[in-house]
C-alpha cells in the first residue's frame, strides 16, 4: 500500500471531519465535556496532524505554525486546512517501500501506514466527540 492506496481513505475521513467543522458556531467552540472544549479538540486535532508528519513521515511541523485561539473558528478553520496539507505533502513524499518501514516514536512502534489508521480512527473520535459535546443537555435550547 502506498501513497495512492492511503489517500482515499485520509480524504474521505478528513473531508467527514471538515463538513461538522463548517457546521459549528464560534459559541459552540466553548462546548465542553470534562475539561475538553471543542475548540481545544479543534486544534488537538491539527497538532496530532502535524506530529505524525514529523515522526513517521520525516516532515517537521513548520517553525512559522500558527497558535491560533481555540475560540476563533476562521483561525482554527484555516490552521486545519494548514495541518492536512502538509500531512498530505509529507505521505506524498514517502517512497513506496517506505510505507510498511517500522518507527520508533513517542507513541511507540509504527509503520506509516499503520500511522494513517491510527490517525483515521483518532479524527473519527474527536468528530464523534464533537457531536456528543452539541447534544449534552447545557449545550441544548432547553439547557440554556
Amino acid at each position: 500500500m502506498s501513497y495512492s492506496a492511503v489517500l482515499p481513505l485520509w480524504t474521505a475521513i478528513r473531508e467527514r471531519f471538515m463538513k461538522k467543522v463548517n457546521t459549528l458556531t464560534e459559541e459552540e467552540l466553548t462546548y465542553s465535556a470534562d475539561a475538553m472544549t471543542i475548540g481545544q479538540l479543534l486544534y488537538h486535532t491539527a497538532e496530532v496532524e502535524y506530529m505524525f508528519a514529523d515522526w513517521f513521515f520525516g516532515q517537521q511541523t513548520p517553525s512559522d505554525m500558527v497558535k491560533t485561539s481555540t475560540t476563533d473558528l476562521a483561525e482554527l478553520k484555516q490552521l486545519l486546512i494548514q495541518s492536512n496539507n502538509h500531512l498530505i505533502q509529507a505521505m506524498e513524499k514517502l517512497s513506496d517501500v517506505k510505507w510498511h518501514a517500522t518507527i520508533s516514536s513517542r507513541i511507540g512502534e509504527s509503520t506509516p501506514l499503520e500511522a494513517v489508521g491510527r490517525l483515521i480512527y483518532h479524527t473519527g473520535i474527536h468528530v464523534g466527540q464533537i457531536s456528543t459535546i452539541q447534544k449534552l443537555p447545557q449545550h441544548t435550547q432547553e439547557g440554556q
